[in-house]
């Protein structure tokens, strides 16, 4: 412990990760951070903002290139089939490494 009782441990800062996308722009993305909010934080205009809660769908992408981790999401928007494939939630994706995507809307079946 260091001065009154405050813990002087280092907290790690987290890694961060280049997102492009298809249509060149570029924004940082921390490894503990949901790509979409990064992108809206950073006032990106590349992927819709819906729910921000992996729910409806507005935020469907293509995972083009990159090491991601997936949240749970809606089925609905995207089926396990179409995850294997790269197709996400921007809302529901965290970066494991530089990333590139494209928004991608849902196809009608």
């Amino acid at each position: 412990m260091g001065w009154r009782g405050v813990s002087t441990e280092h907290n790690p800062v987290p890694k961060t990760y280049s997102v492009s996308l298809v249509t060149g722009e570029r924004f940082e993305c921390a490894e503990n951070e949901k790509v979409l909010l990064a992108m809206e934080r950073l006032h990106m205009a590349g992927v819709q903002i819906g729910c921000r809660g992996g729910g409806c769908g507005a935020c469907r992408i293509a995972v083009l290139k990159g090491e991601y981790e997936l949240l749970p999401m809606s089925k609905n928007h995207v089926s396990d089939e179409e995850a294997a494939q790269g197709f996400a939630l921007a809302c529901r994706v965290m970066p494991n490494s530089d990333l590139v995507i494209e928004a991608a809307p849902k196809t009608s079946n």
